[in-house]
């Protein structure tokens, strides 16, 4: 079961579970991004020997221990993204 529902994403019902999902898919490639920007300077610094600390303790719990997705489902629910329809962008 996924937690929050799709009823509770999509509060005012002005968005269909396509759009949602399409929103939850490029939020998750945000989070993705962001993993990816972290654990690269993990690399280098633990590459270079800057830091006797692992390399799993150099990257934020949040993308270490989640999937990205779960990660962009919670994001939207608390507000932290906001799905948009194409007219309202401009």
């Amino acid at each position: 079961m996924i937690y929050p529902t799709i009823a509770e994403l999509t509060r005012d019902g002005k968005f269909n579970r396509y759009e949602l999902v399409v929103g939850v898919a490029k939020s998750a490639r945000i989070v993705t991004d962001e993993y990816v920007k972290q654990r690269a300077v993990a690399d280098r610094m633990v590459a270079n020997r800057e830091t006797d600390r692992p390399l799993a303790s150099l990257i934020d719990s949040e993308y270490r221990d989640q999937k990205a997705v779960k990660i962009a489902i919670r994001r939207l629910y608390d507000g932290h993204y906001e799905l948009k329809k194409p007219e309202e962008m401009e």
